[in-house]
């Protein structure tokens, strides 16, 4: 299952020269942080369970028919004028009634995400699990990607400099912190983006997960 090609990337907050790694201290006494140039895979809130019972309109504990999860979300990035994002994932499941053999597909989402509340772009598809006769767990892995036009996220260079340039103690500037300033806090919220993933809950299943 891929996400469409979209004009979307994240870009790293700050240039750093040389061979910098995070956490050193650069020579003005600061401590060097590097960003991640794609965005972050992650699960959202109540999204990385689904129940299934049987009957469908139960909610009793005695009616639990499969339990899944999504674990192991691992994302990998392929650099140039555009940036590939792909992340994959496990899901793990029980049921329970391992009389026969039995495949259960569900469906999960993939969505692009910008600034924290903007959804770009969603797909959906499908993880299907299959439990062999005896068997009470199955796992399945799936995967989601996106293609991202790295251009659209460069912070403008104004920005990229307030974040970057030296400072030294004494200087009117030393005690401000750049990343508080209002049209720094926008320019980064632009360039921040974030994979998600999780099942693709009907209402009643998230507000099963939200309840319980």
């Amino acid at each position: 299952m891929t996400i469409a090609r979209t004009a979307l990337v994240s870009l790293a907050l700050v240039a750093l020269a040389g061979c910098s790694r995070s956490g050193e201290i650069d020579p003005t006494g600061g401590i060097t942080t590097v960003r991640s140039a794609c965005p972050t895979a992650a699960i959202p809130a109540y999204t990385g369970d689904v129940t299934l019972f049987n009957p469908a309109n139960s909610r009793d504990a005695a009616a639990i028919d499969v339990v899944a999860s999504i674990t192991n979300v691992r994302a990998t990035c392929a650099d140039g004028t555009q940036l590939y994002t792909e992340a994959t994932f496990d899901v793990q499941a029980r049921r329970s009634d391992a009389t026969a053999a039995r495949e259960v597909a569900l469906p999960y989402f993939a969505s692009v995400v910008r600034g924290g509340n903007s959804v770009i772009a969603k797909r959906v598809g499908q993880v299907v699990l299959r439990f062999a006769p005896g068997e009470y767990r199955a796992t399945a892995s799936a995967k989601a990607a996106s293609y991202v036009d790295k251009d659209v996220a460069t912070l403008p260079a104004d920005i990229q400099q307030r974040i970057t340039q030296k400072r030294k103690a004494g200087d009117a500037d030393a005690a401000l912190d750049p990343f508080s300033a209002p049209e720094v806090k926008a320019a980064l919220q632009r360039t921040s983006f974030e994979l998600l993933v999780g099942f693709n809950l009907t209402q009643d299943q998230l507000q099963y997960n939200v309840t319980r």
